[in-house]
């Protein structure tokens, strides 16, 4: 018996012992005993995609744990860049149902949904600390104006910085 035909009959022998899987191979014993849990398989109950040669794309999907997504896009002509608006929606393990509205443009991802959080109103109370700067900034401005205004210009005491390279000296 040649050598290969004898190790296909051992191989063959030990697979009676173990699962094998589609593609022929013998799982590792985390791999088997994973592999025997049930698994809830989660069917996919709508999925329509419209392609448009211009480059527009429309598609919806629905899975039957309730997870939904609709998207379309155009590319813009000047920029080249897709823009994207949609929605999506699941429900979160603690039984709230999670919308999310969304656009992409060339101002960015921007998702809007009642779980997401959103900064303070404007205006909100400012530190004074940031009060202080400003009416310093606003004092320095109106002397400067005062000085140039007189004919009195004063000189930056530190050089203006070089925007080129130099060998250091």
């Amino acid at each position: 018996m040649s050598p290969v035909l004898l190790l296909g009959v051992v191989t063959v022998a030990n697979a009676d012992h173990h699962q094998v899987d589609s593609y022929g191979i013998i799982p590792s014993a985390s791999t088997r005993a994973a592999s025997f849990e049930p698994r809830e398989v989660v069917p996919i109950l709508k999925d329509e995609r419209i392609q448009e040669a211009d480059g527009r794309y429309n598609y919806e999907i629905e899975t039957g744990d309730g997870i939904r997504l609709s998207q379309s896009g155009s590319p813009d002509a000047s920029t080249g860049a897709v823009i994207k608006a949609g929605e999506f929606s699941y429900t979160a393990p603690d039984g709230t149902l999670i919308i999310t509205k969304f656009v992409a443009n060339e101002n960015g991802y921007q998702p809007e949904g009642d779980h997401l959080p959103v900064a303070p109103e404007f205006p909100h109370p400012i530190p004074q600390f940031v009060l202080n700067q400003i009416a310093k900034a606003e004092e320095e401005d109106a002397a400067a104006a005062r000085a140039e205004s007189a004919g009195l210009r004063s000189e930056p005491s530190v050089p203006a910085p070089s925007y080129t390279y130099r060998r250091p000296q």
